[in-house]
C-alpha cells in the first residue's frame, strides 16, 4: 500500500499447489458433468455389481465367498479402471483435438502441474465412486474384512491401480487421434472387464487365470480382493501394478504430444 486507500498491484501466478488443486477441482467437475463419463464412472459399475450378484444366483461363477463379498472388490477395481483409464484417455484425447491442452500449456500452470491436476481429479472422482458403490454393496449385505490393515491395503491398491491405468490412458490419448482414442479406450475397457480378471477372481477363468494377473486389470482386481476379502497382501499384484505404472509413464513421457 503506497498511501491511504491506494494499493499497488502484485501481478503473478498463484502458488503451484493452489494451481494444481484448482485444476483438479475443475477437471473433476467437468468429468462428472459429462454424461458419458458419469456412465463409465458410476452407472456401469453399479449395474455390474447388482447384475453380478443377481446372476450368481443362477450361474455358478466358481466363487469361494458369497457373491456380494467376492464381487464388490472387483467392481471397485473396475471403477478405478473406468475413471483412471477410459475416462481420462477419452477426455484427454478430445482436449488435444480442440487445443485445450495446448492453451493450458501456455498458462502459468506448468505442464507437470496440469498432469498432476488430472491425477488429482481422478482421486476426487474415485472417492465419489467408492462412496456410491460402498453404499450399494452394504445395502446388498457386503461384509468386508475389517481393520485398519484392510483400509491401508485397499488404499495402496487404489493408488497403484490409479497410477498404472492413468499412465496407460495418457499414453493412448497422446499417440492416437481423438476418435481412435475413443474407440480404443472403450474396446480395451470392455475386453478387460469381460476377460481381464478385474470383476471376477482369476479362479473363474480356469487354467489361464494365473496369466491374467500379469495384466493391470487382473493385478488390481486380485489386490483389491486380497485386501477386502482376506485382509492380506502378497505383494506380487502390487509389484505388477508398479511395473505397469513405470512402463506407462515412460511411454507417455516419450510419445505424448500436446497438440
Amino acid at each position: 500500500m503506497t498511501g491511504t486507500g491506494t494499493f499497488t498491484p502484485r501481478p503473478g501466478s498463484a502458488p503451484l499447489l493452489r494451481q494444481v488443486l484448482a485444476q483438479s477441482a475443475m477437471e473433476a467437475k467437468l468429468m462428472l458433468r459429462n454424461g458419458e463419463q458419469l456412465l463409465l464412472a458410476v452407472v456401469i459399475p453399479v449395474l455390474v455389481l447388482v447384475g453380478g450378484v443377481e446372476a450368481a444366483k443362477h450361474v455358478d461363477f466358481g466363487l469361494d465367498q458369497r457373491p456380494i463379498d467376492a464381487l464388490t472388490p472387483g467392481v471397485l477395481a473396475l471403477a478405478v479402471m473406468s475413471t483412471a483409464f477410459t475416462s481420462l484417455a477419452i477426455a484427454t484425447g478430445f482436449e488435444r483435438r480442440y487445443g485445450v491442452i495446448k492453451r493450458l500449456g501456455a498458462s502459468p500452470l506448468p505442464r507437470a502441474g496440469l498432469l498432476a491436476g488430472k491425477i488429482g481429479a481422478l482421486f476426487l472422482v474415485e472417492v465419489l465412486q467408492f462412496a456410491v458403490l460402498g453404499a450399494v454393496a452394504f445395502a446388498l449385505g457386503w461384509e468386508p474384512a475389517g481393520g485398519v490393515r484392510t483400509v491401508l491395503l485397499g488404499l495402496e491398491a487404489l493408488l497403484l491401480g490409479t497410477a498404472a491405468f492413468a499412465s496407460l490412458g495418457l499414453f493412448v490419448a497422446g499417440v492416437l487421434r481423438a476418435e481412435a482414442t475413443l474407440a480404443a479406450a472403450n474396446l480395451i475397457y470392455l475386453l478387460l472387464m469381460a476377460g481381464g480378471a478385474v470383476v471376477l477372481p482369476t479362479t473363474a477363468y480356469g487354467s489361464s487365470g494365473h496369466l491374467l494377473t500379469w495384466l493391470p486389470s487382473g493385478a488390481l482386481g486380485e489386490a483389491m480382493r486380497g485386501a477386502l476379502i482376506h485382509g492380506d497382501c502378497y505383494g506380487r499384484e502390487q509389484l505388477v501394478l508398479l511395473v505397469w505404472a513405470v512402463i506407462g509413464t515412460v511411454l507417455t513421457a516419450r510419445t505424448f504430444r500436446w497438440e
